[in-house]
């Protein structure tokens, strides 16, 4: 009577632990490839006509507009942005939303990309999660924490 106990024990703790691994991989696997199918386009605030016959125009500021650095303007040159908790970030942010070093913002040509750094809390463009480096329009609001930047010339 003391095996069957035993034996049953054992199976019960098994049957467990395989319960355990199957939720820890399921939810490993949903949280890799629950992004894959939000690569949505930011919308544009200016239409291709008002675009026509003027020279397209390139980023030269990165603005907070929402956070508790708001209003502080960094002029972007040719080196990639960095932005997080840490001491070395180029904006170091005091929000508790934010990693250590959650976001890098760099220049690709004349254009200027987003990417996530493995933060905790993610990366957003304009309301869309950031899983691979994007493309910024200007006047489009980046989300890191609870901080807000926008490209402006």
């Amino acid at each position: 009577m003391q095996g069957l106990i035993l034996q049953l024990t054992r199976a019960g703790f098994l049957l467990i632990l395989w319960l355990f691994v199957w939720a820890v991989l399921r939810t490993l696997r949903s949280d890799i490839y629950a992004a894959s199918g939000l690569r949505v386009a930011p919308r544009s605030r200016t239409s291709p006509v008002s675009l026509q016959g003027r020279k397209a125009k390139v980023a030269k500021q990165l603005v907070v507009t929402q956070g508790s650095l708001a209003g502080t303007r960094i002029t972007l040159g040719s080196q990639p942005v960095l932005m997080g908790r840490a001491d070395d970030s180029t904006l170091v942010l005091t929000d508790d939303y934010a990693s250590t070093r959650h976001a890098r913002l760099s220049p690709r040509g004349g254009d200027w990309y987003v990417e996530d750094l493995g933060s905790t809390n993610g990366t957003y463009l304009d309301r869309a999660k950031v899983t691979t480096a994007v493309r910024v329009p200007l006047g489009t609001p980046v989300r890191v924490g609870k901080t807000v930047i926008e490209l402006r010339p």
